[in-house]
Formats: structure tokens, C-alpha cells, sequence
């Protein structure tokens, strides 16, 4: 027991060689059975501390060069040279599974490193995960999970696109008219579902929702769409309990110009939108534009419309100015009912100073509604030079507003 206290009272302070001659020490002064009690209750082997004691009566001394810990060449060899077959084998199997560009320095590898470990003893040879580890590092292999930058086929207009958008919202903002960026946010479950993300509680004591995330009829889906005031660097999020159509789109941005748009730009003339190129708020969606022709009717303003081209929905401002904020208030949170989503939305602050309302709307959008060409004949639509399909001005009309029929 006295040798075992010792023993770890001075492990941590030991190199090899110390090891070895301390073990050795306590060898020789127990005498008879000394090594085997000695390596029984260290752990050290009795070659070892049979090495050990040749060092202490001086027989080793001269093999081990100044400054080091053993002798010349000694120490275990490194598997890829007693295994002369391991490192081959190892690429072989990586061959089929790895990812990235073979031509840059870091590379990573579908597999595990137990089931590389398995397939290699398969092929006769003696290794463990950890060692497989260490040799994907010395390969240049590390761990890496994915990361979204492949966007698809880009529009030939895409640049052009964007700097047109650029220029129409930097005129807007010099003639101090109201330009908006608008959007649907991700659609929610509504109930004590898991929401991503972690907060502070008291430890021990995780919220408690649903293992799976099935719709709980009675309480639905909430469907919020935002609208981005760019110069005030505020938002207003309709939570839709219905569909998330064109008319849906359309009364949100009704709804903020009610609530917040007209008290901020009393002599307004002209309303800029920029939008996705799909969805409810669609370049080629007719209900969207008829709508439009509904709204601009009501307020009086020209509506410009700025679609960003397809595949570019994450450059759209709304995205990481509001929801991405939205999105980090809430983290954590299940988002139990609509007063709570509509609650945790209006809280949501930034140090710029971002400000956001946030309403119910429970009012139905049906599916399905269908625009006749009658109807979009008579929009009185104005389509830019560049682009008219994604670039539009849409004015007031003199006479009665018209609406679609429902089919």
C-alpha cells in the first residue's frame, strides 16, 4: 500500500525513465519478489523495471544518450512501419468514401473511424478507432459537416438583377418614398413541439414537449409574413392562422401600411416592394399582381415591384434583418399558441434598434383562386424595360377595383 502511495504521488511528475528506476528502487528494497509486487501494483512491466534495476547498478547507462529517456531506437514502432500494408489498405477503403476536392489539403471521410477499424482487421491487421484517427490526421483528414453554398444554375441576369433592384431602392430612399422587403418566414407548428436552439433554466429542468412533431389539428399551423421597412429599420409580421396565398401577402402589407407605414411617410406617392421570385409573393403568380392592383387602388400609390432572380431567396433583406432575429429571439421556446408566437415576435430587438409589430390575422385565404384574363388585361400594369417580368409598376386605377372569382 506504502509502495502504491508513493507510486501516485509522483506519477504525474515522471518521465519514462523516472518510472522505470523508481519502480526499480522500490524493487530492489522490498528484495526477494520485489519485481513482481512491484509490477503488480504500478502496472509497470517486469522487463521494464528489469531494465530499470540494469540502470541502477550502471550496466545501461552509457546506451541511453544524454538528455533522453531510453536508449537509442527504443519505444514502440509506429504501426505503418511493423505493418507495412496498413497505410495502402487504409487509402483503399477511403477511396470510395471520401469527399471534397483530392487536390486540397483537407479532406474528410464518410466513414467511422470503428467502422475503419472493422474493415481493416477484416483485412488482417491489428488496429484500434484511435489509431485509425491518428493516421487520417497525418492524411489530412478532419471532421466537417456541411456547409450551404451550392445554389444551383444562376440566371444569366442574375448581377444584372441585383444592381437594378440596387438602384431602384437607393432612388426610392433619396425621394424619402417607403421601400419594404417582404417575405413568408418559415411556417410553424403550433403546440409544446421541440423549436431549435437553447435557454437558461434552472439545471435539471429542460422544457418538456412532444417526442414527435405531428399537427395538432385544432391549433394548426401559423403562417407568418413579414414586411421590412428598410429606411426605419422596423418590421411588421402578419401570424396567418390559414393559407399562405397572394391575398394573404397582400393584406399584410395592407396591414402595415394601416398600422405603421402611413404615419411614417404621410406624403408618400409611391410604394418599392422587393420580393422572392416564388411563393405567395411570385413574379409569375396573377392573384399576387391582381392584388396589388386592389391595394394601390386603396392607398392611392404607385406600386413598384423588384423580384429578386430565381435562387437568391437568402440575399432578400427581410432574411437577415427580421427573421433571423425572430428566429434567435424565440430559440428554445415551444411556440405553444398564436399569442405566444405573435408575443415572442413584437419582443424581438436589436442593438441597431429594430422595432417590430406583430398581429394576428385570422382571416381565410382560399387555395385556388383563380385570375381570368380579362381580369389581368385590365390591370393597369406597367412593365420596365429590363426585365419586365420581374420589374413592374403598377398604378391606381380610375375606376372600381376588380376582383377575382373564386373557383
Amino acid at each position: 500500500m506504502a509502495i502504491r502511495l508513493r507510486y501516485e504521488a509522483l506519477k504525474p511528475v515522471l518521465d519514462e525513465r523516472g518510472r522505470r528506476r523508481f519502480a526499480a528502487a522500490e524493487a530492489r528494497a522490498a528484495g526477494r519478489g520485489g519485481i513482481a509486487a512491484v509490477s503488480k501494483i504500478t502496472g509497470i512491466a517486469r522487463s521494464t523495471i528489469g531494465r530499470g534495476l540494469a540502470e541502477l547498478r550502471g550496466e545501461t547507462a552509457a546506451a541511453v544518450p544524454a538528455g533522453g529517456v531510453r536508449r537509442a531506437g527504443g519505444g514502440r514502432k509506429p504501426l505503418v512501419a511493423t505493418d507495412t500494408t496498413l497505410l495502402g489498405d487504409l487509402k483503399d477503403l477511403l477511396d470510395g468514401a471520401t469527399r471534397g476536392d483530392p487536390m486540397t489539403p483537407l479532406l474528410w471521410t464518410a466513414k467511422s473511424l470503428r467502422k475503419l477499424a472493422a474493415e481493416l482487421k477484416g483485412r488482417g491487421h491489428r488496429i484500434g478507432h484511435n489509431s485509425v484517427a491518428a493516421l487520417l490526421r497525418s492524411l489530412g483528414y478532419s471532421l466537417q459537416g456541411n456547409r450551404k453554398t451550392l445554389e444551383g444554375a444562376s440566371h444569366p441576369d442574375r448581377d444584372a438583377q441585383f444592381i437594378y433592384i440596387n438602384d431602384q431602392v437607393k432612388d426610392a430612399l433619396a425621394a424619402g418614398e417607403p421601400t419594404i422587403s417582404v417575405d413568408t418566414k418559415k411556417k410553424e407548428l403550433v403546440g409544446d413541439f421541440k423549436n431549435g436552439g437553447r435557454e437558461y433554466r434552472a439545471k435539471g429542468d429542460p422544457e418538456k414537449v412532444r417526442v414527435h412533431d405531428f399537427l395538432i389539428p385544432e391549433l394548426g399551423r401559423a403562417s407568418p409574413y413579414g414586411v421590412y421597412d428598410i429606411a426605419d429599420n422596423a418590421g411588421w409580421v402578419s401570424v396567418g392562422i390559414d393559407n399562405d396565398t397572394a391575398s394573404f401577402a397582400v393584406n399584410s402589407i395592407r396591414r402595415w401600411w394601416c398600422s405603421m407605414g402611413r404615419a411614417r411617410y404621410p406624403n408618400a406617392t409611391k410604394l418599392t416592394i422587393t420580393a422572392d421570385g416564388g411563393g405567395s409573393n411570385g413574379s409569375r403568380v396573377r392573384l399576387w399582381k391582381l392584388e396589388l392592383q386592389a391595394l394601390a387602388n386603396e392607398l392611392g400609390l404607385e406600386i413598384t415591384v423588384c423580384h429578386l432572380p430565381p435562387g437568391t431567396s437568402k440575399w432578400n433583406k427581410i432574411e437577415h434583418r427580421l427573421f433571423s432575429f425572430i428566429t434567435q429571439n424565440w430559440r428554445g421556446r415551444p411556440l405553444v399558441s398564436y399569442q405566444t408566437i405573435v408575443q415572442l415576435i413584437a419582443a424581438t430587438t436589436t442593438k441597431t434598434g429594430l422595432k417590430v409589430r406583430s398581429e394576428l390575422d385570422t382571416n381565410t385565404y382560399p387555395k385556388g383562386v383563380k385570375v381570368r384574363d380579362v381580369e389581368m388585361t385590365a390591370l393597369n400594369i406597367i412593365r420596365h424595360d429590363f426585365h419586365g417580368d420581374w420589374n413592374y409598376t403598377i398604378k391606381p386605377q380610375n375606376k372600381t377595383t376588380i376582383r377575382s372569382d373564386y373557383s
